[in-house]
C-alpha cells in the first residue's frame, strides 16, 4: 500500500491543495446576472415622465408634435414626439427634459387613460378638425412585467442546473462519478460495502464450534498476510473459497471474522445486489466490482447468498428463458474469476446454504477451489457457542453451559443466540438481578414451541382430548425401546400448538428400518389413543400426519427400506430436478409407492392401537395426570409407567426440552 494513503493528513492536506487549484467560476454567476438585468435597469432609468390629459392635449396634441401613441395593456398611452420637437422651449421649461436630442426615439411621456373607449372618444374630439392625413396613429399593444419574464426564462435553467450541481457534488462526495449508491451514475456500478481492517470488530475469538471450517480460512488469512512462506514452495493462493451450510450455522459470522483478521481491503456484498430489472446492470456491476478490486489488491469479495445469480444454466428455461439476466451476470461472474484476465491477489469468498443450485462451472477448481462445508454443532461444539454468548450476560453460577448444550441437539449457533437473548428478555421481564437456569429453560421452550397462551378459551371437551392425544404419544414412546428419551408432555397451549411432546433426541448418524419404524408407531400414536378412548378421531393429528406420511414416503422412495421397490432412491442430491415436470419414476412405480407407503402408515397405526388397548389403564391415568397439572415430567411418567425397557442415558431432575416429533396442531 502506498503511506500517503495511509497518512489521513497528507491525503487531507493533499486534497486541499487539489481543490485551490481547482478554477474559480464563482464570477460568471454576477456576471450572467449583470447580462440579463441590465437591460431592465437601463429602461427603468430612461423611463418616460407621467403627464395628464390636458398637458398632452395642450402642449402636444394642438401644437402637432405627437408622432404616436402606444396604448399599453389597455391601461396607459405612451406618448412618442416628434424628433422636430426635441429642441423645443416649451418641452424645456414645462416638462422635464425628457426628449434626446435628434434622436426621435421614445416613449417620452405617457398618461392614464382610465378606458380604452375614454381615450378613443377624447381624441376623436380633439381631432375632429384635423385631415385624415395628419391624425395621430394609436398602436395597442401588450406587455408582461420585464422582471418576470426574464425570471420565468431564467428559473428553468437554473433549477436544471442546480439539480446537476447537486448529483455531480454527491457522486464526486462519494468517491467519484458512479461510486456513490445513491448517485443517478451508479446504475452499472457496483456497491458492495468496503471494509478496512480497523473497522470490522469481529475476530476468530468470537466463532466457536467451527474449528476445523476456521483452520481452513485461517489459511487464506495467513496466505494474504505472508505468501513468502506459501510460494517458497511453489503453492498458489487459492482463487476462490465457498462456504456451504445450513441456515444459522456461522457462514456469514466466519465471513466477518476474516474481515477482521485479515490486514487487507474486505469488499462485502450480496447476491442478489447484482441483478436488477434493466439489461446489462448486473454483468456491469461484476466487472466494477472486479476492477475495484484488483486496484486494491491483495484483497477479499464476499459474496454473500450466491446462489441469487450462480444458479445453474438453463434451470426454469421454460419459465424465464434461458438467457436472462441473471445468467448474463453468471456468465460475467464466471469470466472474472477464471478467465483471460489476471485476479491475482484477489480471494472470492462465498457463503451458500443450496449448493445443489450451483452451476458446475462456478464450483470447479480454478474459481472456487475450496469447498468447506459447514454442519449443525454437535454436543461439544454447541458447549462452546454457548460460552461465547454468555460472555455479555449477567448470569448466576448456575449456568452450566455443559447442561445447555445437552438440551439443545440439532440447534444451530444462531438458535443458540436467540436462545441466550431470549433468556436475558425473560430474566428482565421478571425484574431479574441475574440470568437464572430456569430463565434458560423457558427461553429454551419459547423458541421451540412459541409462548404459552394460558388465556386461550379451550372447552372441557377439546382439552380431554388433547390430553388423551398427548398421553397416547407419552405411553407409546415410552414403551418403544428405539425412540429418543421423553423429557415433557404438556397440554398448555403454545403459538399454534394445542399441546405438544418433548423428546431429547441423540446425536446419531444413522438410523435403521425398526428405527423408522418404531417413529411412525410414535408419531401416529396420539390419534390411535383418541380411537381407542372415544372411538373416533379428530381434527388435530394433521401435523403427525404430516410428518409420518414424509418418513413413510422417504423410508421407501429414498432409503430402500421396501422389499418390493427394491434397493432402489429417486433422491436427487444435486437438485436437477427441482423443477422437473415428470417423475423419475414410471407411473406402475409411482402406484406402487403409494400402496407400500399407505400400507407402512396402516400398519405403524394399527400397532400403536395395540399397544394403547394392552395398556388402557396406563393411559388414562397418564391423561388425568395431565388434565391435573397440566405439564408432567420424566418423573411422573416412571411412577405410572415404570422404567423405560431400555436404559437410554438422558438429563433428569430439570424441565428439559427440545425439538418435538409428536405434536399436537391446533387446527
Amino acid at each position: 500500500m502506498n503511506n500517503a494513503d495511509n497518512n489521513p493528513g497528507r491525503k487531507n492536506s493533499k486534497n486541499a491543495s487539489t481543490f485551490k487549484k481547482r478554477p474559480q467560476w464563482w464570477w460568471i454567476y454576477p456576471l450572467l446576472l449583470a447580462v440579463l438585468f441590465v437591460p431592465y435597469l437601463v429602461n427603468n432609468f430612461s423611463s418616460p415622465e407621467e403627464i395628464n390629459w390636458q398637458q398632452f392635449k395642450t402642449a402636444m396634441l394642438d401644437r402637432k408634435a405627437v408622432e404616436k401613441i402606444v396604448i399599453v395593456n389597455s391601461e396607459k398611452a405612451e406618448v412618442y414626439i416628434k424628433s422636430s420637437f426635441a429642441n423645443d422651449t416649451i418641452f424645456k421649461e414645462v416638462f422635464k427634459p425628457a426628449i434626446g436630442k435628434g434622436t426621435g426615439t421614445g416613449p417620452h411621456y405617457y398618461f392614464n387613460i382610465g378606458s380604452v373607449d375614454a381615450f378613443e372618444h377624447k381624441l376623436e374630439q380633439a381631432e375632429k378638425d384635423t385631415p385624415p392625413g395628419e391624425m395621430i396613429p394609436v398602436n395597442y399593444k401588450k406587455t408582461g412585467n420585464e422582471l418576470w419574464t426574464i425570471a420565468g426564462w431564467l428559473i428553468p435553467f437554473a433549477l436544471l442546473f442546480l439539480l446537476w450541481n447537486y448529483f455531480l457534488r454527491k457522486s464526486i462526495g462519494a468517491g467519484g462519478p458512479g461510486a456513490g449508491s445513491s448517485s443517478v451514475f451508479n446504475f452499472g456500478r457496483s456497491n458492495a460495502i468496503l471494509i478496512e481492517k480497523e473497522k470490522s470488530n469481529i475476530t476468530f475469538d468470537d466463532v466457536a464450534g467451527l474449528e476445523e471450517a476456521e483452520m481452513e480460512v485461517k489459511e487464506i488469512v495467513d496466505f494474504l498476510k505472508s505468501p513468502g512462506s506459501f510460494t517458497r514452495l511453489g503453492a498458489k493462493i487459492p482463487k476462490g473459497v465457498i462456504l456451504v451450510g445450513p441456515p444459522g450455522t456461522g457462514k456469514t459470522l466466519l465471513a466477518k471474522a476474516v474481515a477482521g483478521e485479515a490486514a487487507v481491503p474486505f469488499f462485502t456484498i450480496s447476491g442478489s445486489e447484482f441483478v436488477e430489472m434493466f439489461v446489462g446492470v448486473g454483468a456491469s456491476r461484476v466487472r466494477d466490482l472486479f476492477k475495484k478490486a484488483k486496484e486494491r489488491a491483495p484483497c477479499i469479495v464476499f459474496i454473500d447468498e450466491i446462489d441469487a445469480i450462480g444458479r445453474s444454466r438453463g434451470k426454469g428455461a421454460l419459465l424465464g428463458g434461458a438467457n436472462d439476466e441473471r445468467e448474463s451476470t453468471l456468465n460475467q461472474l464466471l469470466t472474472e474469476m477464471d478467465g483471460f484476465g489476471t485476479n491475482t491477489g484477489v480471494i472470492v469468498l462465498a457463503a451458500t446454504n443450496r449448493a445443489d443450485m450451483l452451476d458446475p462451472a462456478l464450483l470447479r477448481p480454478g474459481r472456487f477451489d475450496r469447498h468447506i462445508y459447514l454442519e449443525l454443532p454437535n454436543m461439544k461444539e454447541r458447549e462452546e457457542i454457548f460460552k461465547v454468548h454468555l460472555r455479555p450476560l449477567i448470569a448466576d453460577n448456575t449456568i452450566d453451559p455443559h447442561f445447555l448444550a445437552a438440551q439443545t441437539p440439532g440447534f444451530s449457533g444462531a438458535d443458540i443466540a436467540n436462545i441466550c437473548n431470549e433468556s436475558a428478555l425473560i430474566a428482565a421481564r421478571k425484574k431479574k438481578e441475574k440470568i437464572t437456569r430456569q430463565d434458560f429453560l423457558d427461553a429454551i421452550d419459547r423458541v421451540v414451541a412459541g409462548l404459552e397462551k394460558k388465556s386461550k378459551i379451550i372447552s372441557p371437551e377439546e382439552k380431554k382430548i388433547i390430553a388423551y392425544h398427548e398421553a397416547g404419544h407419552a405411553v407409546v414412546s415410552w414403551l418403544l425401546s428405539h425412540i429418543d428419551p421423553l423429557i415433557k408432555v404438556s397440554i398448555i397451549p403454545r403459538g399454534k400448538l394445542l399441546g405438544a411432546a418433548w423428546y431429547l433426541p441423540e446425536e446419531k448418524q444413522l438410523r435403521s428400518e425398526s428405527v423408522f419404524t418404531e417413529y411412525l408407531c410414535a408419531t401416529l400414536a396420539g390419534r390411535a389413543a383418541e380411537e381407542v378412548i372415544f372411538g373416533e378421531v379428530s381434527s388435530g393429528a394433521l401435523d403427525d400426519l404430516e410428518k409420518a406420511t414424509k418418513d413413510a414416503y422417504m423410508m421407501v422412495v429414498y432409503y430402500g427400506f421396501n422389499k418390493k421397490i427394491g434397493n432402489v432412491s429417486y433422491y436427487d442430491s444435486t437438485g436437477q430436478r427441482d423443477m422437473g415436470i415428470q417423475k423419475p419414476f414410471s407411473e406402475e412405480t409411482g402406484k406402487l409407492i403409494d400402496e407400500e407407503v399407505r400400507k407402512l402408515v396402516n400398519d405403524a397405526y394399527q400397532r400403536s392401537k395395540e399397544i394403547l388397548q394392552q395398556n388402557k389403564g396406563s393411559l388414562t391415568r397418564v391423561a388425568e395426570l395431565l388434565l391435573k397439572k397440566e405439564t408432567i415430567f420424566k418423573e411422573d411418567l416412571e411412577g405410572i409407567l415404570g422404567k423405560r425397557p431400555m436404559n437410554i442415558p438422558a438429563i433428569t431432575g430439570e424441565k428439559t426440552e427440545n425439538r418435538s416429533f409428536a405434536t399436537l396442531t391446533d387446527t
